[in-house]
């Protein structure tokens, strides 16, 4: 079946789907975007997804296309439309069409371009990797120094995401004097003698969404958090390790440049949170 798609307050088949060649978000990467997560039919996180668009938009002067209420409506239309019962909700929004290529910003009565899709992913909560854990890699950051707006600037995580498994891992860490900073695609954490350490946020790192609910969910459990840099070694030395994302959620890691982080299992911390995380979500999805 041909998924229906959503560009610019269209719905139409993936087929008959296009973008101007002058779009901005084709020419110079000038576009933000939000990936939400469905089980059972249901959004998780709605309204934390929302909140991050807006700040993604305002840090870099773009105009709201829609209102939350308009962009709910067109999640669930998308899901209805596409029989969505596991799986992800895609949303994009570039600056738009400004006529010819310039690297100025155009007016900004300009609209802008907004494309969504879903993809299906059944049984998207019940990973299998869950039981075994991510074996990761380290690899210098490069990225550009605004990793708190969430563009579509994604090649370098995606050539390290490809380095990584060039080296037979599931993933990259990506290391900025000597600290981690992320994953590729996810927030990094690591557990020693109980407490669960991760990055702060700043402008070094993406605000994940699955972060922030994941903490809070931690400090209910009554399980202590620092937020604070935290270099490889220590990553190596950790009891446990795991990354969070939206469709990821809380994933294990089990190995950090082929050494075995504590017991090279899964541990107890991150199963946990996986499973209160989960747990919260089907109960508040939308």
């Amino acid at each position: 079946m041909t998924r229906i798609v959503h560009v610019n307050g269209r719905y139409l088949p993936e087929d008959q789907a296009t973008v101007s060649i002058f779009d901005r978000g084709f020419l110079m990467a000038d576009g933000v975007y939000e990936v939400v997560s469905v089980l059972d039919g249901r959004l998780l996180d709605f309204e934390g997804h929302m909140k991050r668009l807006a700040r993604s938009l305002d840090e870099l002067g773009m105009s709201h296309p829609m209102t939350d209420e308009e962009w709910l409506e067109a999640h669930r239309r998308l899901i209805a439309e596409n029989d969505i019962t596991d799986g992800l909700v895609y949303l994009q929004v570039t600056r738009g069409n400004p006529g010819d290529r310039d690297f100025a910003y155009p007016p900004k009565d300009t609209p802008p371009t907004v494309v969504m899709f879903t993809q299906s992913k059944p049984g998207l909560a019940e990973n299998p990797q869950a039981d075994t854990g991510l074996r990761v890699c380290t690899l210098p950051d490069l990225r550009w120094a605004r990793r708190d707006i969430k563009t579509v600037q994604l090649l370098y995580p995606s050539m390290a995401k490809m380095e990584a498994k060039a080296r037979g891992c599931d993933d990259a860490w990506m290391v900025e004097d000597g600290h981690v900073t992320e994953g590729t695609s996810n927030n990094a954490y690591i557990v020693k003698d109980g407490t669960i350490v991760t990055r702060a946020l700043s402008d070094d790192i993406l605000h994940g969404i699955t972060r922030a609910a994941v903490l809070r969910l931690a400090a209910e459990a009554q399980l202590a958090v620092e937020e604070r840099n935290f270099t490889v070694e220590e990553a190596k030395a950790a009891d446990e390790a795991f990354v969070t994302s939206a469709s990821a959620f809380v994933m294990p890691v089990v190995a950090i440049d082929e050494a075995a982080v504590g017991t090279g299992a899964p541990g107890p911390v991150a199963r946990r949170l996986r499973e209160i995380y989960l747990d919260e979500m089907r109960r508040t999805a939308v």
